[in-house]
């Protein structure tokens, strides 16, 4: 009995154990006392108590199902799965009904009788419900019963269901099953978007549409609004307008930007809150986009975010505009560190808004329109801007580009000659090509002696080559014809900041403070680099 009531991890002896009457009295049939089941649950026998409660279970289907008379009471019987069976109004198979008959189960073999005739008076009246009696095959096993019983249910049907009944030809069902879905579906959306009081409940009504677009999308179009408006349904419009502006405000935190018409959507229903965060978020993509994160002021109303929309558009920037990003600098991080780490207290630079990704987009979209402006009116002064511009953008290569093949016999005006050939050879000097740098000065001092733009190029000319004291002696000459001593320091200052080697680098350094400690103060942070780098 241990082995057959899976109870062999008992080792106890069985005069004396509760385990031996319990498996008596499951073997004779007798259900178990509330204390026998919490006995077997405390000796760990599970699976034990899980007969128990089979052989309970079984013991209830025989006297249901008047089979009281057949002794065999563990649930391994084929009668306790035929009974499940019944009690579950499932089909026998042929051997089940058959096997009741040999053991003269007359009473149980007519509950199966009884059950398969409400099932095929059922089936019938399914048929007729659903328009279904074409199909001839009326047996309860047919794919039929179960589909029209889901319809009855009022379950969906899949599709290969409504293909089994496309290929029975029972069109009629399909458009019943059809209809009976669209009107649950519009029962669920009415009560969703605030409609249950609408007296039209069937699926062919427009509403249906409409709150079936609403649902399927996030916005509804002008023509359905004023449907919902000439009908009063004021809380169905609201549920629409709050769906779609938390459809906007979702796009805007996922990155997304608003487009005119959104934006005028949004301002017409008084939703000026989504256009204010959605503003905010694209000053925010725009300040990381142009590296100018740490600038404090975040709101949408702010200059800069003005400035920024002109340059995403390429739209040239106002001369107000630029001076205003010249004047204005942010407070950034500046990453500096010791010999061993990093230092644990930041330290901040100050950096004109107008720098880095700003300056040469600003550039960029000059240049462009200084070269179609050249395109349009064949005015060399627009070439000679142009070329500026593509510098200024660290573009020189366009600017090479612009000024090739260019005929100066041809141009008339001196000063232009003058003013083509000095970008030209600022050009080449960004290049490295100090040579052709040098011919283009000297042509454009002959064209325009009094000019101090061709000066200040020779004597950037001569720093690059480290031929200071010549270099020195153009620089003069270019502030005696009016050049500004502060152009020449950003000159040289730039010669330090590109140089590409290091000892040069310190070499024009220690020259600069050698001569001037004050004036050339600045160098000693390139020094500084220079030593850090070393390390």
């Amino acid at each position: 009995m241990k082995s057959k009531y899976k109870a062999t991890s008992y080792n106890g002896s069985w005069e004396s154990s509760h385990l031996y009457f319990i498996l008596l009295k499951l073997e004779s049939g007798n259900f178990l006392t509330d204390l026998e089941v919490k006995w077997l649950r405390a000796n760990g026998l599970y699976e034990t108590n899980k007969i128990a409660q089979e052989v309970k279970l079984f013991s209830q289907l025989k006297s249901k199902y008047k089979a009281t008379q057949y002794q065999d009471s563990y649930p391994d019987s084929l009668l306790y799965q035929i009974l499940k069976k019944l009690e579950l109004t499932e089909s026998l198979s042929n051997s089940e009904y058959n096997w009741l008959i040999n053991n003269e189960l007359f009473e149980t073999a007519e509950f199966f009788q009884q059950q398969e005739s409400v099932k095929e008076a059922d089936f019938a009246q399914l048929r007729d419900k659903y328009q279904a009696n074409r199909n001839s095959d009326l047996s309860l096993s047919s794919p039929l019963y179960l589909i029209l019983q889901n319809i009855d249910a009022n379950k969906n049907l899949g599709e290969s269901e409504i293909k089994w009944l496309e290929q029975q030809g029972l069109s009629e069902t399909i458009f019943i099953a059809q209809e009976l879905k669209e009107t649950r579906e519009f029962a669920a959306l009415r009560v969703k978007y605030k409609v249950t009081h609408y007296e039209d409940v069937s699926p062919k009504n427009h509403l249906y549409k409409v709150l079936k677009r609403l649902d399927l999308s996030n916005q509804l179009g002008e023509q359905d609004i004023n449907f919902l408006k000439k009908r009063k349904l004021s809380k169905t419009i609201e549920i629409a307008n709050n769906k779609y502006a938390n459809s906007l405000k979702f796009n805007i935190e996922s990155g997304e930007n608003l487009n005119e018409i959104e934006i005028e959507w949004l301002k017409n229903n008084g939703r000026e809150d989504i256009i204010a965060l959605a503003q905010q978020k694209h000053f925010a993509a725009l300040k990381s986009k142009y590296d100018v994160l740490h600038y404090q002021d975040k709101s949408h109303t702010s200059l800069l975010y003005t400035i920024l929309q002109k340059l995403e558009l390429k739209e040239r920037l106002e001369a107000t505009d630029v001076a205003w990003l010249q004047e204005t600098k942010i407070e950034e991080p500046q990453a500096t560190y010791s010999y061993y780490r990093w230092q644990q207290e930041p330290q901040y630079q100050g950096n004109k808004l107008f720098s880095g990704k700003i300056r040469i987009t600003y550039h960029t979209i000059e240049a462009n329109f200084y070269q179609q402006e050249f395109q349009r009116t064949d005015n060399k002064w627009n070439l000679a801007n142009a070329s500026s511009h593509w510098r200024k953008a660290d573009e020189p290569k366009q600017a090479l580009q612009l000024t090739n093949n260019l005929q100066f016999d041809k141009i008339k005006e001196n000063k232009l000659k003058s003013a083509l050939l000095t970008t030209r050879g600022g050009a080449f000097r960004d290049v490295g090509k100090l040579d052709e740098a040098e011919n283009c000065a000297r042509q454009a001092i002959e064209y325009q002696p009094k000019s101090h733009h061709p000066y200040t190029l020779m004597g950037a000319i001569c720093f690059e080559r480290h031929q200071y004291s010549d270099g020195e002696y153009w620089f003069q000459e270019a502030i005696k014809r009016g050049a500004n001593p502060r152009d020449m320091d950003s000159e040289i200052k730039r010669v330090v900041k590109n140089a590409k080697d290091e000892n040069k680098r310190r070499e024009v350094i220690e020259y600069l403070l050698k001569k001037d400690s004050q004036r050339y103060a600045w160098a000693k942070s390139y020094l500084k680099k220079s030593s850090d780098n070393v390390k």
